[in-house]
């Protein structure tokens, strides 16, 4: 979420913030949301190319509600939690998707939602010592970052074009990366958790 003169991964200044729940910025939030089960169906009926149309659809909107959520200073708790959700979600529709046709190996899928299962057993941990979920590492941005670039691209190694060959190679480069990257950022995370715990 940016603008030309925001820094995408600096903290959102109070006056930006908004306890608006209805407004466009978490309006496209939504709409990514609901376009995701029609992405997992094109994805499982090997409707590749109207596939990776929802999904340059879904980029578009991502990219829109943080630029106009930051320009109307309408930044919500909602859209800054719908935002990684949808992503992840595009992920693990991918993910399954692909390796439901057997393009990816199922231990992949459960490598990437693995990690995410075990910081889910943080959240308890935190709120008994009366804290939320902990600001984001730039390495989980950066990992999230490879994924959502890999998985369309081994979508994009699917369909008969002359950039098949080139997209099978980066998809599976950005996945490796992407993959290591997220257990990094996941073992950071929980290291993190330990050190707020015992301080606390």
């Amino acid at each position: 979420m940016a603008t030309g003169d925001v820094d995408p991964d600096g903290p959102v200044p109070s006056e930006s913030r908004s306890d608006q729940v209805v407004n466009i910025p978490n309006a496209l939030s939504l709409l990514r949301l609901l376009l995701v089960p029609l992405f997992f169906w094109l994805v499982l009926a090997r409707h590749d190319g109207w596939a990776l149309a929802v999904l340059l659809v879904s980029g578009f909107t991502d990219y829109l509600d943080g630029n106009l959520a930051r320009r109307w200073h309408q930044v919500s708790r909602v859209g800054q939690l719908l935002d990684p959700v949808a992503d992840r979600l595009y992920i693990l529709a991918t993910l399954v998707g692909l390796s439901w046709r057997d393009v990816v190996p199922w231990w992949l899928v459960v490598l990437v939602v693995g990690r995410d299962v075990l910081l889910l057993f943080t959240v308890p941990v935190l709120a008994q010592h009366g804290y939320g979920p902990l600001p984001v590492h730039f390495l989980g941005k950066a990992a999230t970052f490879c994924l959502l670039y890999a998985f369309p691209l081994l979508l994009l190694a699917q369909i008969d074009s002359p950039l098949a060959t080139a997209a099978l190679v980066l998809g599976w480069a950005f996945a490796w990366w992407g993959a290591g990257l997220y257990w990094w950022a996941g073992w950071l995370y929980v290291r993190q958790v330990r050190d707020v715990v015992r301080a606390g």
